[in-house]
Protein backbone atom coordinates (compact mmCIF):
# COMPACT_ATOMS: atom_id res chain seq x y z
CA UNK A 1 0.00 0.00 0.00
CA UNK A 2 1.21 3.48 -0.88
CA UNK A 3 0.10 6.70 0.81
CA UNK A 4 0.23 10.06 -0.94
CA UNK A 5 -1.62 13.35 -1.15
CA UNK A 6 -4.72 13.49 -3.33
CA UNK A 7 -4.56 15.27 -6.66
CA UNK A 8 -7.24 17.74 -7.86
CA UNK A 9 -8.16 15.58 -10.86
CA UNK A 10 -9.13 12.76 -8.44
CA UNK A 11 -11.87 14.79 -6.76
CA UNK A 12 -14.80 13.03 -8.43
CA UNK A 13 -13.24 9.58 -7.99
CA UNK A 14 -12.78 10.26 -4.26
CA UNK A 15 -16.34 11.49 -3.83
CA UNK A 16 -17.60 8.34 -5.57
CA UNK A 17 -15.54 6.21 -3.16
CA UNK A 18 -17.00 8.23 -0.27
CA UNK A 19 -20.52 7.60 -1.61
CA UNK A 20 -19.97 3.83 -1.94
CA UNK A 21 -18.53 3.57 1.57
CA UNK A 22 -21.19 5.81 3.11
CA UNK A 23 -24.12 4.00 1.50
CA UNK A 24 -22.79 0.66 2.74
CA UNK A 25 -23.91 1.55 6.29
CA UNK A 26 -27.63 0.75 6.63
CA UNK A 27 -28.29 3.14 9.52
CA UNK A 28 -27.53 6.19 7.34
CA UNK A 29 -28.45 4.94 3.87
CA UNK A 30 -31.97 6.39 3.65
CA UNK A 31 -30.86 9.76 5.02
CA UNK A 32 -27.93 9.95 2.61
CA UNK A 33 -30.07 9.00 -0.36
CA UNK A 34 -32.54 11.72 0.66
CA UNK A 35 -29.67 14.23 1.12
CA UNK A 36 -27.16 13.45 -1.66
CA UNK A 37 -25.31 16.73 -1.04
CA UNK A 38 -24.20 15.38 2.34
CA UNK A 39 -21.66 13.22 0.53
CA UNK A 40 -19.18 15.91 -0.37
CA UNK A 41 -15.42 16.29 -0.38
CA UNK A 42 -14.47 19.99 -0.49
CA UNK A 43 -12.05 20.60 -3.36
CA UNK A 44 -10.15 23.00 -1.09
CA UNK A 45 -9.15 20.10 1.14
CA UNK A 46 -7.41 18.48 -1.82
CA UNK A 47 -5.84 21.76 -2.95
CA UNK A 48 -4.57 22.43 0.59
CA UNK A 49 -2.91 19.00 0.92
CA UNK A 50 -5.38 17.80 3.54
CA UNK A 51 -6.44 14.56 1.84
CA UNK A 52 -4.27 11.45 2.14
CA UNK A 53 -4.93 8.70 -0.41
CA UNK A 54 -4.17 5.00 -0.02
CA UNK A 55 -3.34 3.10 -3.21
CA UNK A 56 -2.84 -0.59 -3.88
CA UNK A 57 -1.58 -1.61 -7.29
CA UNK A 58 -2.11 1.91 -8.60
CA UNK A 59 -5.79 1.91 -7.56
CA UNK A 60 -7.22 4.26 -4.93
CA UNK A 61 -8.61 2.11 -2.11
CA UNK A 62 -9.25 4.73 0.57
CA UNK A 63 -8.64 8.24 1.78
CA UNK A 64 -8.55 10.34 4.91
CA UNK A 65 -9.17 14.09 5.16
CA UNK A 66 -7.25 15.79 7.98
CA UNK A 67 -8.33 19.37 8.64
CA UNK A 68 -6.29 20.93 11.42
CA UNK A 69 -6.46 18.33 14.16
CA UNK A 70 -9.69 16.75 12.96
CA UNK A 71 -10.13 13.56 10.98
CA UNK A 72 -12.81 15.09 8.77
CA UNK A 73 -13.33 11.95 6.72
CA UNK A 74 -12.13 8.36 6.51
CA UNK A 75 -13.38 6.19 3.67
CA UNK A 76 -12.26 2.79 2.40
CA UNK A 77 -13.68 0.74 -0.47
CA UNK A 78 -16.33 -1.42 1.23
CA UNK A 79 -15.08 -4.68 -0.29
CA UNK A 80 -11.69 -3.99 1.30
CA UNK A 81 -12.91 -3.26 4.84
CA UNK A 82 -11.05 -5.16 7.55
CA UNK A 83 -7.73 -5.29 5.67
CA UNK A 84 -5.91 -2.55 7.60
CA UNK A 85 -6.38 0.27 5.10
CA UNK A 86 -8.43 2.42 7.48
CA UNK A 87 -5.97 1.85 10.32
CA UNK A 88 -3.05 2.82 8.07
CA UNK A 89 -4.86 6.01 7.06
CA UNK A 90 -5.63 6.80 10.73
CA UNK A 91 -1.94 6.35 11.54
CA UNK A 92 -1.01 8.77 8.74
CA UNK A 93 -3.64 11.27 9.94
CA UNK A 94 -2.34 10.98 13.50
CA UNK A 95 1.20 11.65 12.29
CA UNK A 96 0.01 14.72 10.37
CA UNK A 97 -1.90 16.13 13.36
CA UNK A 98 1.04 15.53 15.71
CA UNK A 99 3.40 17.16 13.22
CA UNK A 100 1.23 20.25 13.69
CA UNK A 101 1.33 19.85 17.48
CA UNK A 102 -2.30 18.74 17.68
CA UNK A 103 -4.20 15.77 19.03
CA UNK A 104 -6.32 14.02 16.41
CA UNK A 105 -10.07 14.31 16.94
CA UNK A 106 -12.97 12.64 15.16
CA UNK A 107 -16.75 12.72 15.29
CA UNK A 108 -17.62 9.05 14.86
CA UNK A 109 -20.78 7.06 14.43
CA UNK A 110 -21.52 4.72 17.33
CA UNK A 111 -20.92 1.81 14.92
CA UNK A 112 -17.29 2.96 14.42
CA UNK A 113 -16.53 3.25 18.15
CA UNK A 114 -14.70 -0.08 18.42
CA UNK A 115 -12.61 0.64 15.33
CA UNK A 116 -11.50 4.04 16.60
CA UNK A 117 -10.83 2.71 20.10
CA UNK A 118 -8.63 0.00 18.56
CA UNK A 119 -6.72 2.84 16.84
CA UNK A 120 -6.08 4.52 20.20
CA UNK A 121 -8.96 7.01 20.37
CA UNK A 122 -10.95 7.60 23.56
CA UNK A 123 -14.51 8.84 23.84
CA UNK A 124 -14.66 12.43 25.08
CA UNK A 125 -18.43 12.85 24.89
CA UNK A 126 -21.54 12.76 22.78
CA UNK A 127 -22.16 14.83 19.67
CA UNK A 128 -25.33 15.43 17.68
CA UNK A 129 -24.97 15.38 13.89
CA UNK A 130 -27.56 16.09 11.24
CA UNK A 131 -28.05 12.33 10.90
CA UNK A 132 -28.22 11.46 14.59
CA UNK A 133 -26.09 10.82 17.64
CA UNK A 134 -22.32 10.44 17.36
CA UNK A 135 -19.26 10.27 19.57
CA UNK A 136 -16.56 12.91 19.99
CA UNK A 137 -13.27 11.02 20.23
CA UNK A 138 -9.62 12.05 20.66
CA UNK A 139 -6.29 10.34 20.13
Amino acid sequence: MTLRLARPEEHQQLEELQRRASLELPEYRDQLIANPGAIYLPEGQIANGQVIVAEVGGQIVGFAAVVGGELDGLFVEPDLWGQGIGRTLVDAATHEARRRGLALKVIASPRAKRFYESCGFTVEGDEQTRFGPALRMTK
